[in-house]
């Protein structure tokens, strides 16, 4: 995660570099790599006191050939990043967690931090089935102050919303790691082969 403040003429930008689910628990956790920048408006509105909420988007949908696709879920969790005057810190709020930096461009990369978020039960998933996933974030402007929705509505500055980052998931299930019942099952204990009868003439046991 990386996060650039520029004094040029470049706009803001939410970018989604890399995306993935992996399994926790019995979940599927999404963790990403997310970037972004603000530019000297957006900035300025920070330093002086707006917050600004994002919402991160996810949704896997199993695709259907005739009709519309099957929606399996859809999570969203949001998060605000504001600044307090008083203390001169910057302030990243993710639900009932609060964290505080001093300088914007901390607060920034703690904002876009996308890792272990659970969003899909392992029940939900069917083996052998192919699933999309998609991933959005953007600026929540139905949260900014009266004033500047006036302003977003002539404005591209407050449009800060990130590609629709769409990826395959397939076989899900074999990222499963093995635990020790499994291994068990699959790997014959060293006594049992030992103790298997060789074949005379072929000097040892047929390997299958």
């Amino acid at each position: 995660m990386s996060i650039c403040s520029v004094a040029f003429a470049a706009g803001s930008s939410i970018d989604i570099e890399q995306a993935e689910l992996h399994p926790l628990e019995d979940f599927y956790a999404l963790s990403a790599e997310v970037d972004v920048v603000f530019d000297d408006t957006i900035e300025a509105a920070v330093n002086k006191g707006v917050p600004l909420h994002f919402l991160i988007e996810f949704q896997v949908v199993r695709p259907q050939k005739y009709w519309f696709d099957d929606e399996i879920v859809t999570a969203t969790r949001s998060v605000m990043l504001s600044y307090h005057a008083l203390s001169r810190q910057y302030l990243v709020n993710r639900g009932a967690h609060q964290k505080t930096f001093e300088s914007l461009g901390e607060a920034a990369q703690e904002l876009m931090q996308i890792n272990d978020w659970k969003v899909l039960e392992k029940s939900l998933v069917e083996k052998n089935e192919t699933y999309n996933a998609a991933l959005l974030v953007r600026l929540d402007k139905t949260k900014l102050p009266k004033a500047i929705q006036v302003d977003a509505l002539s404005s591209e500055k407050w449009n800060l919303t990130s590609q629709k980052f769409e990826w395959a998931l397939k076989d899900l299930w074999l990222k499963e790691p093995l635990n020790k019942e499994m291994l068990n099952k699959e790997m014959p204990n060293k006594e049992t082969i030992n103790k298997e009868p060789q074949n005379k003439e072929s000097g040892g046991k047929e390997l299958k």
